[in-house]
Parts: C-alpha cells; sequence; structure tokens
C-alpha cells in the first residue's frame, strides 16, 4: 500500500483546515493558491517530459551504460524517462505487475528495468558479446 496515497491529501486538508482557524476564508483562498500551484507545476513538468520523449525513438536511449550508472532502487519511472528522454520499449503485459521496461543504444547495449508500483525495483545492463578481431599488420606481423 502506498502510503503517500493517503497522507498527501489529508495534510492538504490539515493545512487548509489550519488556514481557515487563523486567517479564515483568506487563508482558505491562499492555501488554495498554493496548492493550485503546486499542481500547475508538476503537471507542466509531466508534460514537458512526456514532449521530451515522445520526439525520441521507442526504447532508445544515447547511452546504455551511462544509464545504468545513473539508475538508483525506488527511483520513479517518470525520473527514469526524464533521464533517457525516450519512453521504454515495454516487454510486460498491459496492466501486469512487475512492469518490465528495455532501453537500448547504438552499441546494441540494453538496459532492463523492472517497475514495481511505478518505482524501480531491479535493472540489468547487456552488452553485446565482442567479435574475434583479425590481427591487425603491423611491423613484425607482416604476412
Amino acid at each position: 500500500m502506498n502510503w503517500r496515497n493517503i497522507l498527501i491529501p489529508i495534510g492538504l486538508l490539515v493545512l487548509l483546515g489550519a488556514a481557515y482557524q487563523n486567517y479564515k476564508w483568506m487563508g482558505v483562498l491562499a492555501v488554495g493558491g498554493g496548492i493550485v500551484m503546486w499542481l500547475m507545476l508538476h503537471f507542466t513538468r509531466l508534460m514537458t517530459i512526456m514532449k521530451r520523449a515522445s520526439e525520441r525513438p521507442l526504447g532508445y536511449v544515447a547511452s546504455a551504460v551511462m544509464l545504468n550508472a545513473k539508475l538508483k532502487p525506488q527511483m520513479p519511472l517518470v525520473h527514469v524517462v526524464a533521464m533517457t528522454r525516450s519512453l521504454g520499449l515495454r516487454q510486460s503485459k498491459d496492466l501486469e505487475q512487475p512492469e518490465v521496461f528495455v532501453w537500448r543504444d547504438n552499441t546494441d547495449s540494453t538496459v532492463t528495468c523492472e517497475f514495481v508500483g511505478g518505482r524501480l525495483r531491479k535493472w540489468a545492463l547487456e552488452r553485446p558479446a565482442v567479435a574475434e578481431s583479425a590481427p591487425i599488420a603491423g611491423p613484425g606481423n607482416l604476412d
């Protein structure tokens, strides 16, 4: 159970009640205006993140290794999308927990992230195997 879904609305109601107790309706208007401003800031931030993500290919990241280094446990999905500036390529079915998303870079390195309740639970970096290359001709190897 996510306690934030309960505690934040109760906290806002307590704040509105305290504003009414101290400043009557002027306090309620001031606190209500602050709450509306806070909601508008979060909405604007979310829309900016989604706009940037819509301009990139699905599941693409500039560097999978750097993304792997920046990830932390319990990080929200919205923060990961903001970091990658791309929506992840969904690997799990709709409305199925855990949600699994993959981001890939130009070198075919991938980061697979598992989210439970919108929070990052675990992730894994997978890099392609390096193929054996032919020996480079040098001063001691002139065949």
